[in-house]
């Protein structure tokens, strides 16, 4: 694709423009909200590198034996990224921008409005909800206020500031085109500003504000007709979801989601019929997890949630997202439609159990493999629910669906059984699996 810039050239020596003013009236600007904010805004730059997939021919001992030069081949490739970010903390450094801007870096660089460059760490990210907070040392920052964005309303005026290609510190102006987007799939927590203030590739990170400068919301994604740009569908997470999560990063460096226990849907006008309720929106339990927080509450599969702390719940995204952003521990005054009839319960969010995990994070041996926990009746196993192929696991011949009885003879049921039988630097790992009416031991070197 080809971008053209095209330039005009004017023989006379004035320039026709607007008025500064009419009848003595300033018009109206954005520039000075604009000057006022842009200094919190920055750019960002970060330096990585990914490991270079194997190629599955490499792992037969003849094919080497013939291209001897394949095994010289670079195993890693450096990978460079730009974004944007804000200023949200400016006695403590603190910078919000989004986790898919400083994923895999090795290295951050921020620069300043005024060209300053800065070396920046990172304090912790949530891949979930694609935020992460970064800290500079620096004397002299500028921070930028925070807006209350449940007041926000769809024809809001918008202005975006970022870094969109790498070109430098851009201002755009839109409105506020809709409210709670969710179910895009970019996220696991949805909850999205949509605004036709033009975002572009770089601006991932960078603010979205109102008229009185203040942040409303983080630019995040677009929606682009063949992934080539801005077509007026860009998307912001909530500045109050940021605020909820950033204080959990600053706090623990990473954000410690409970869970309610509960599987949900929305509730749909035939089921509301079914259930002879005078509803159109809501959300439906359709299954209560034994043991859970729920379960503890009272309720009960085919509960209708009317409201969570006195919040209305319109959907099982944005059920998802309030109980994904409350802390464990924190209390939930929950009232449901039970029989045509209103019932109040009350819930404390309990850990959230883990579910599955990267077969990286028990061992690099296991780089590939994902492994899942199941609980069946009070029946728990641990199942290699997918293998990528050409990996460490894949070539230490580990399969998905295989189930694993025992790691280094000792019996393994939890995730956190798999954890305590696998020792750091253990050189090698002896895995008892069943697979499918065969039972065989596969050692991991």
């Amino acid at each position: 694709m080809t971008t053209t810039l095209m330039l005009a050239a004017y023989a006379s020596n004035t320039v026709a423009g607007l008025p500064y003013s009419v009848d003595g009236q300033e018009l109206p600007s954005l520039a000075p909200m604009v000057e006022k904010t842009r200094p919190a805004v920055v750019n960002i730059a970060t330096r990585g590198s990914v490991d270079i997939q194997k190629h599955p021919l490499l792992n037969d001992p003849l094919f080497r034996r013939f291209f001897k030069d394949f095994e010289n081949l670079p195993q890693r490739k450096e990978v460079k990224s730009l974004g944007s970010g804000v200023i949200i903390d400016a006695d403590a450094g603190h910078i919000v921008t989004n986790f898919h801007v400083i994923d895999g870096a090795d290295e951050i660089s921020v620069t300043l409005h005024d060209g300053q460059q800065l070396e920046a760490t990172l304090v912790g990210s949530d891949p979930e909800a694609d935020v992460a907070i970064l800290k500079v040392e620096h004397d002299g920052l500028v921070s930028v206020p925070f807006a209350d964005s449940s007041a926000l309303r769809v024809g809001d005026f918008a202005v975006a500031i970022g870094n969109p290609f790498g070109l430098g510190q851009t201002v755009t102006s839109g409105i506020v085109s809709a409210l709670g987007r969710s179910g895009l799939g970019i996220e696991g927590y949805e909850d999205f500003i949509q605004t036709d203030a033009s975002i572009n590739p770089g601006n991932s990170g960078g603010a979205l504000v109102n008229l009185r400068g203040e942040l409303i919301g983080i630019n995040t994604a677009i929606l682009a007709s063949g992934g080539t740009g801005n077509v007026g569908i860009g998307f912001a997470i909530p500045i109050n979801m940021v605020r909820e999560i950033t204080n959990q990063l600053i706090e623990y460096g990473e954000v410690r989601r409970g869970m309610l226990g509960v599987i949900m849907q929305n509730l749909t006008p035939d089921l509301a019929r079914a259930f002879g309720l005078d509803v159109h929106q809501g959300v439906v339990i359709s299954q209560v997890v034994e043991n859970s927080a729920a379960s503890k509450a009272g309720l009960k599969a085919g509960d209708v949630i009317a409201d969570i702390n006195g919040t209305a719940v319109k959907s099982a995204s944005a059920m998802r997202n309030m109980v994904g952003l409350m802390r464990v521990g924190a209390k939930m005054d929950i009232t449901v439609i039970r029989d045509g009839k209103e019932k109040k319960l009350t819930a404390f969010i309990e850990d959230e159990v883990e579910q599955s995990i990267a077969g990286e994070k028990i061992s690099p041996k296991l780089t590939g493999a994902e492994i899942e926990s199941h609980d069946e009746g009070g029946n728990q196993y641990l199942v290699v629910s997918e293998v990528l192929r050409g990996s460490a696991a894949w070539n230490a011949r580990l399969r998905k669906g295989d189930l694993i009885i025992s790691v280094n003879r000792a019996p393994v049921k939890t995730l956190s059984d798999l954890k305590n039988a696998v020792n750091e630097g253990d050189q090698q790992i002896l895995f008892n699996v069943q697979r499918g009416q065969t039972a065989l031991f596969i050692l991991v070197e």
